[in-house]
């Protein structure tokens, strides 16, 4: 494995107490999570009260002030280190947040953030819809001036955290004449219009609960208005490579769980008198997937220290989410074919982290809208 040396001694103190939060309060419980399909809040809050959520916050609202996406990688990693898809604490922290940071009021800020920092509210974004994923301008949940305030109507899906949120970022259409004038509107649980559907079922991930939103002429105040009405498109571009960025740290550090758990498997399970890894076609897949992890790592590193910096690119940061999910797709489909019949039986964690991967290659921008970036970016 190549050295990795952009992490200081704050960030390895950081992660050892993330580490021992994970060990005594998320490993133990995880299956039955997946079992039941959502995680508890008293987690979130507990994770809240240990400091582990938005460690970027200003202390006036409760959080660190650490602005420096290091931390925001190593709850990524951390949590890929025993496949807990279930506790989104990236979501939270590292994507839906930074909205409120970046767009929100003072007032807003007052009133929102030290709830998200402690973990007693829970976040969501609310874009895709049953007939619009990555087409952003298709969508067709509207808000409506009604006086100073607004009325929402329409209905969003896959929705990460649904039945958990407190607040929703509700992405809807706010000029009838113009598709790419989107408001970004908070919903909070409790208002009246607003409802969950069902929780969705999905082939892994199972732990994180997904759901169906409707908005039922939901009266939204001006005060729950991301900043102007009519900008939440510049919005969601702004932060779309903090997603991909987020994207990708998660899932170089899967592909790296899934190697370390195939390759312990195989140096201890046997086939015709000897370990499965010594097989040289064996030893060579392994020789392959450990390069391929070690560039990816050593990009996505690279990445984010431009992030800290402020200089990662929208390009950079999907090159970054193409490669790596693509990546991970490879390596668990190999992990899961070393481990053979075993491999295919959910009681393996590699047949949960396979089924938790493939995903990764939709969301956020599927591969092939990553590609359309980058390509973009060439010129062409």
């Amino acid at each position: 494995m190549l050295e990795r040396n952009h992490f200081e001694s704050e960030h390895e103190l950081f992660r050892q107490g993330l580490r021992d939060f994970i060990v005594r309060e998320v490993e133990p419980h995880s299956r039955q999570w997946d079992e039941v399909g959502i995680t508890p809040k008293s987690v979130w809050r507990a994770a809240g009260a240990n400091g582990f959520l938005c460690t970027w916050a200003d202390v006036d609202y409760g959080g660190a002030g650490c602005r420096d996406f290091r931390y925001d990688q190593i709850v990524c990693e951390e949590l890929a280190r025993i496949n807990e898809a279930g506790l989104a604490l990236p979501l939270h922290s590292s994507i839906i947040a930074p909205y409120l940071d970046r767009f929100a009021s003072d007032e807003q800020k007052r009133r929102w953030l030290p709830r998200v920092v402690s973990g007693e509210a829970i976040l969501a974004i609310a874009m895709t819809e049953p007939g619009a994923g990555s087409d952003l301008a298709g969508i067709t949940t509207r808000a409506v001036p009604r006086g100073d305030d607004w009325e929402l109507t329409g209905s969003k899906t896959f929705i990460s955290n649904g039945i958990n949120a407190d607040l929703v970022i509700v992405a809807a259409k706010s000029d009838a004449g113009n598709a790419r004038r989107i408001g970004l509107f908070v919903v909070e649980s409790g208002m009246a219009g607003f409802q969950r559907g069902r929780k969705l079922e999905k082939l892994g991930n199972r732990a994180q609960d997904t759901a169906e939103l409707f908005f039922n002429a939901v009266h939204v105040p001006q005060a729950n208005v991301l900043g102007d009405a009519h900008k939440g498109f510049h919005y969601l571009m702004a932060l779309l490579a903090d997603e991909r960025l987020t994207e990708a740290c998660s899932s170089v550090a899967l592909a790296r769980a899934a190697f370390d758990m195939t390759l312990e498997y195989t140096r201890n399970r046997k086939a015709f008198g000897q370990p499965i890894a010594s097989f040289q076609a064996n030893r060579f897949r392994f020789a392959e997937m450990a390069t391929e992890i070690d560039v990816a790592q050593a990009f996505v590193d690279r990445c984010v220290m431009a992030h800290v910096a402020r200089s990662l690119s929208a390009e950079t940061a999907a090159e970054a989410k193409l490669f790596t999910t693509e990546l991970l797709g490879r390596v668990t489909d190999a992990c899961v074919q070393l481990h053979g019949g075993y491999g295919y039986m959910l009681e393996q964690p590699i047949a949960r982290l396979y089924a938790n991967a493939r995903v990764h290659r939709i969301w956020a921008g599927a591969s092939e809208v990553m590609k359309e970036i980058i390509g973009r970016g060439l010129g062409i």
